[in-house]
């Protein structure tokens, strides 16, 4: 008969804790908790620090604005690779840096190709049909383009643009590397001297 009583008092104490939490006595003891805690923001995961949590936030977000531009700028400059070679041997040197590109997988629109000296055949070629069918097969963007330095600022940015420093005056050949180097996206090739690309630009490349 004594375990009857018993069994009955355990039921009632398992029952009387839960009850308690659910009595308004224990209720009022966190309210004033979460006052103190917004002020402490080390605790954001509870309901308290949720309104302090979106100054924060928007702090953050400033910072990432203020931060973006920065990154963004080296990452728009392209990538530049120097082939050594000789005034005579520049124009070579710039068809083969072409012909790996083409094989590796890069569209023939993605490049261009600007010298300093004498003109590429191509450019000569098509150049004698006339300057309008010239741009034209430009603007249609399907090949690789040959332009000359002097005309180079004319033509519009592709992914890679190759530089064959083949003559010219030194400001010539500056200028082709600086309108190079705002028409490349992700990579420019210089073919050329590497003395002489150095003094062009005033620094190793």
């Amino acid at each position: 008969m004594p375990l009857i009583p018993e069994e009955p008092q355990i039921h009632e104490s398992a029952q009387g804790p839960r009850a308690t939490p659910a009595s308004g006595r224990t209720a009022p003891t966190p309210r004033p908790v979460p006052g103190p805690r917004p002020a402490a923001p080390s605790r954001p995961g509870r309901p308290g620090p949720v309104r302090p949590a979106p100054p924060a936030q928007r702090t953050a977000r400033d910072g990432a604005t203020a931060a973006k531009p920065g990154p963004s700028a080296p990452a728009a400059a392209p990538q530049i690779q120097l082939i050594p070679a000789s005034v005579q041997g520049a124009l070579d040197a710039a068809e083969e840096a072409v012909d790996l590109l083409l094989d590796s997988g890069r569209a023939p629109g993605d490049v261009l190709v600007i010298t300093t000296g004498e003109q590429h055949p191509w450019a000569t070629h098509e150049l004698s049909f006339g300057e309008s069918s010239y741009w034209a097969q430009h603007d249609a963007g399907d090949d690789v383009f040959y332009t000359d330095a002097a005309v180079a600022d004319r033509a519009g940015k592709r992914p890679v643009v190759v530089v064959a420093v083949n003559g010219g005056a030194e400001s010539v050949a500056a200028s082709a590397l600086s309108v190079a180097h705002s028409k490349a996206g992700a990579l420019l090739i210089v073919c050329g001297d590497p003395q002489r690309i150095n003094s062009v630009l005033g620094a190793g490349v």
